[in-house]
């Protein structure tokens, strides 16, 4: 079991902020639907100014979500899914254990 400064933790924390930003979604989506994306392309594709576009994906590819590959002046981006293996497998462990009562509180119902 995982402890509270475990550095898996961190990673994973990571990914999710990677993750949770609208436009951030927008480009994984865009680049899932046409893989080797080129920089200008996915610029439009958002459509939002390019100095934002371009830090959303420096966001992404720190997290190690896309890859980018210069090819003469432009970059062309990439999925890379297996950097979410770790975060997808959490998310899927999040689950009642079998027979076990759920974890929630019990709300009374007042009168």
């Amino acid at each position: 079991m995982p402890t509270l400064s475990d550095p898996s933790d961190q990673h994973l924390a990571d990914l999710a902020k990677a993750l949770a930003h609208p436009a951030r979604l927008r480009i994984l989506r865009l680049l899932m639907a046409t893989p080797g994306c080129i920089g200008g392309d996915i610029v439009d594709a958002v459509g939002l100014a390019q100095s934002t576009v371009s830090e959303h994906l420096r966001i992404l590819k720190a997290a190690g979500v896309i890859t980018g590959e210069i090819s003469g002046p432009r970059v062309c981006y990439a999925l890379n899914p297996a950097a979410l293996v770790a975060l997808s497998t959490f998310v899927i462990s999040l689950k009642a254990p079998d027979g076990a009562a759920c974890c929630a509180p019990e709300t009374k119902v007042k009168s």
